[in-house]
């Protein structure tokens, strides 16, 4: 893993774990029905590869957009592994379906731009070339882009990678709980103990489960 890549991954972990909240999901839109007491059913196709809203190339370029933003490495899953692509897939299907005509406009003008910049689309460039072109979004500089800005939009694919990493794993991401363990999160345990409770050591004690499990726990015990 390149300088690059741990600078971006340190700051996406140093972002989640201030903000705290994302972890919980407390923040997030009710993208699977959770809040009214709904359970979501996700479609039968895989969307490791998108299938609720992006076609196959835009599901294509939003994996690698979201892997070069939170890249893996040995022993560290990335965006890829933790489903981030899969979690922005179901969001933009749900709650998100407002964005959908950003994310549309958005992935356009991005291939638009990798098209006449460098003759690929954005998903078949290199890993240092797809940085370039991030960058460059990051700090407005693309060129061809109206409604969104490339600013407007690498601040919205920044914040949705960080709920598909860092968000409770019923909305689709957080696969094997991959941001949970990275900040050190617990979870949804089943109770904490007066000793967890008094103590200032940080928490990690196992099982470490989500909203789902602790709601299918609870009917077992029923």
């Amino acid at each position: 893993m390149s300088k690059h890549d741990s600078a971006r991954r340190a700051f996406l972990v140093r972002a989640a774990a201030g903000a705290g909240a994302v972890a919980g999901a407390g923040l997030l839109p009710d993208a699977s029905g959770q809040n009214r007491g709904e359970r979501h059913e996700a479609p039968a196709q895989s969307h490791s590869r998108g299938g609720a809203f992006f076609n196959q190339e835009d599901a294509a370029t939003i994996e690698a957009f979201t892997e070069r933003l939170m890249p893996g490495a040995a022993g560290k899953p990335g965006a890829r592994e933790a489903g981030v692509l899969r979690y922005i897939d179901l969001a933009l299907a749900g709650a998100y379906a407002d964005l959908q005509d950003f994310y549309r406009r958005s992935l356009a003008q991005l291939d638009a731009y990798c098209r006449k910049t460098y003759q690929e689309s954005f998903r078949r460039l290199d890993a240092a070339r797809q940085d370039e072109v991030m960058t460059a979004l990051e700090r407005d500089q693309v060129t061809g882009f109206t409604w969104p800005s490339g600013l407007e939009f690498f601040n919205i694919i920044r914040t949705h990678t960080m709920e598909g990493l860092f968000a409770d794993p019923i909305y689709g991401g957080n696969q094997n709980l991959a941001g949970w363990r990275l900040v050190g999160f617990p979870g949804a345990q089943s109770i904490f103990t007066p000793a967890d409770m008094r103590s200032r050591q940080a928490f990690t004690r196992e099982p470490i489960i989500g909203l789902e499990a602790s709601d299918e726990s609870a009917k077992g015990r029923a």
